[in-house]
């Protein structure tokens, strides 16, 4: 087995095991549209076997970076189908990252009328870029009232119907890089006393629920998750994450989803891979800094299902027919990254054709 071979996570049909990962590139329009230039973008990279879409918010609430997208009303729905109609006219297949930043944004990166919203009120360290004045601090959440959490939730539950409708082949719950559900997890954001604070089974509830929220709108089949345990990235911390996380995915794991999407980080003290293949070995995509050969040996061996490339796939849309044949990668522009406009997105010429 091979990189290049085709494989099935849940109901999800993977041509190749090449998967083109979540990122962030801040080209949407105000209020969270997608634009033309993302339907190039997406369309353009469709020989992934999979493509798990930026992080799109299911709230305006759960807007927190300048120029993201969402997909909470009609309009958004809309401008996504025109996405992933390109990507399935170029043989490809999508996947929704559901993206709730939680505490970590800025009100001049939100729409009017949102609030930042936290399991609790503390604020966290750091700043984050804004159009309007550069850098500023993160705002200081509000902790959500316990009668306010089912309501996120539903908000989970109609982006996964949004995504659905918007032709989204499924969806992927984004609980990493501290953002909402990973605030809910970790003990150093969740600091509640009622029956979604204190033990791990008690922080994995909200996690759990959204992922049953999801998954009774689009099928087990259809839903994936992805975690990092004990990233700090966006001031998270967690007192013990192995115990957290085996809490969390022993129940996940009954749950059936499509796949579980890991990001392996040797800094911390938890094996990430090695976490993901206890509980969901056989439906494992791996992530972060993978070259070609390694990935390869990963498939192979059995390890992983898949592997998912980011930086790889920014200034190669054609990744998977260059490693086809033996192509060298192209760099991207870092100071493109995340500019508005095409320049540095969907201008990066293919090598194949």
């Amino acid at each position: 087995m091979d990189l290049f071979a085709p494989t099935t996570l849940g109901a999800l049909q993977l041509r190749n095991r090449i998967v083109m990962a979540p990122m962030t590139r801040s080209r949407a329009a105000a209020e969270g549209m997608p634009t033309d230039v993302m339907v190039d973008y997406y369309r353009q990279r469709a020989g992934a076997g999979l493509i798990i879409s930026e992080g799109i918010a299911p709230s305006a609430d759960g807007l927190g970076y300048c120029r993201t997208p969402g997909i909470y009303n009609a309009a958004q729905v809309d401008a996504w189908r025109a996405v992933t109609d390109a990507v399935h006219e170029a043989g490809g297949t999508i996947v929704a990252q559901i993206m709730h930043v939680g505490r970590v944004g800025n009100v001049l990166n939100k729409p009017a009328g949102s609030e930042t919203v936290a399991p609790s009120a503390i604020r966290a360290n750091g700043d984050m870029y804004t159009d309007q004045q550069g850098m500023q601090p993160f705002d200081e959440p509000r902790a959500l009232a316990l009668e306010e959490i089912a309501a996120v939730v539903e908000d989970y539950r109609n982006a996964t119907a949004n995504a659905i409708a918007a032709g989204f082949d499924g969806v992927e719950l984004h609980c990493t890089s501290g953002y909402l559900p990973a605030q809910f997890l970790c003990t150093g954001t969740n600091q509640r006393s009622d029956r979604y604070g204190g033990s791990p089974e008690n922080r994995a509830r909200f996690v759990l629920e959204v992922l049953e929220a999801m998954a009774g709108v689009a099928g087990a089949g259809r839903v994936g998750m992805r975690i990092c345990p004990d990233n700090p990235f966006n001031d998270l911390h967690d007192d013990d994450p192995q115990q957290t996380f085996d809490c969390l995915l022993q129940k996940v794991a009954a749950l059936d989803l499509a796949y579980l999407h890991v990001i392996r980080f040797p800094k911390g003290r938890v094996d990430n891979i090695a976490l993901g293949r206890r509980y969901m070995a056989d439906r494992l995509i791996g992530n972060e800094s993978y070259d070609f050969e390694e990935a390869q040996k990963a498939v192979a061996a059995g390890e992983l299902a898949a592997v998912s490339f980011g930086r790889n796939f920014i200034a190669n849309p054609d990744l998977v027919e260059r490693w086809q044949n033996g192509l060298p990668l192209a760099t991207f522009d870092l100071a493109k990254l995340y500019t508005p406009g095409a320049e540095g997105y969907s201008t990066y010429p293919n090598a194949t054709r």
